[in-house]
C-alpha cells in the first residue's frame, strides 16, 4: 500500500500566498515523478507542476512564474510553493506520484485525497 498525505490548503487573499506538502509512506521501493494537479468546479484537472528524481521540472502555463515545486527524496515529501495566488487558482490540489511498490513490484501512479485552495478577490 503507498499513501500520500496533503496538507498546507486553506484560504487566502488574492496576492498571497501558500505551502503545499505531500508526504508518500508505506510500500515504497522507488519514486520517480512527483507532481500537482489541479481541479476547478466544472474543469477538468489539470497539471499544476512535476518534478522529475532528477529535479527536473515542468508547469503548467497558467502558474509558471509564480509557483515554484521542490522535492526531499529522502522524505519522499513533494512541494508546491504559490506565490501571486489568484482568485482562478482556486480548486482542489491533488498530489500525484508515479512510484514502484515493494508489495506490487509494480510501477504506477497514486493520488492524494486533495487539498483544497480557495483565493479571495
Amino acid at each position: 500500500q503507498v499513501q500520500l498525505v496533503e496538507s498546507g490548503g486553506g484560504l487566502v487573499q488574492a496576492g498571497g500566498s501558500l505551502r503545499l506538502s505531500c508526504a508518500a509512506s508505506g510500500s515504497i521501493f522507488s519514486i520517480n515523478a512527483m507532481g500537482w494537479y489541479r481541479q476547478a468546479p466544472g474543469k477538468q484537472r489539470e497539471l499544476v507542476a512535476a518534478i522529475t528524481s532528477g529535479g527536473s521540472t515542468n508547469y503548467g502555463d497558467s502558474v509558471r512564474g509564480r509557483f515554484t515545486i521542490s522535492r526531499d527524496n529522502a522524505k519522499n515529501t513533494v512541494y508546491l510553493q504559490m506565490n501571486s495566488l489568484k482568485p482562478e487558482d482556486t480548486a482542489v490540489y491533488y498530489c500525484n506520484i508515479y512510484a514502484r511498490s515493494r508489495s506490487i513490484g509494480e510501477w504506477n501512479n497514486y493520488w492524494g485525497q486533495g487539498t483544497q485552495v480557495t483565493v479571495s478577490s
